[in-house]
């Protein structure tokens, strides 16, 4: 599972679907404690919010606007949390979640490599890049790579 900080703009048509798909697997696991992928680490930034279940609403919200600009058609219908068409974090407004500029240089890094062998005329649109617009869920602060990341070597 990878919750993305990155803007969704960025991603190819296969990773705008799996983020759909992965952040509705973690609505599930975060409305029903005790599931499968209850322990998974993406979603501990998640879980510290006052309301768990609306900040991933609030995610699954700018996934579901970017597909809408695409032309996609994702159920917005699925997102049971109280964020809103256009509201991308519920309750307490856009950028309501913190990411560091060390988690977001490594998911822009991440998404590259797999943007050069799955999608390379999409990895061309953002070759001299370096610092990517994070998903509107999150504001950006510095600081390193979060905690809960799992590095690959």
């Amino acid at each position: 599972m990878r919750l993305w900080s990155v803007h969704p703009r960025y991603f190819d048509r296969q990773a705008l679907t799996a983020a759909w798909r992965e952040a509705l697997l973690a609505q599930a696991v975060l409305g029903a404690p005790g599931r499968g992928y209850s322990n998974h680490p993406q979603l501990e930034r998640f879980r510290e919010q006052p309301v768990p279940i609306d900040a991933i609403a609030g995610f699954l919200t700018g996934i579901v606007d970017e597909a809408d600009s695409r032309g996609y058609h994702f159920a917005r219908e699925k997102i049971t949390g109280t964020a809103t068409e256009g509201s991308h974090s519920g309750p307490g407004g856009a950028g309501a979640l913190v990411v560091t500029t060390g988690q977001l240089a490594y998911e822009w890094a991440h998404l590259l490599a797999k943007l050069e062998r799955r999608s390379p005329e999409v990895a061309k649109r953002w070759v001299g890049l370096t610092t990517p617009q994070p998903h509107p869920l999150f504001r950006v602060v510095d600081g390193p790579i979060a905690s809960w990341e799992r590095v690959a070597p």
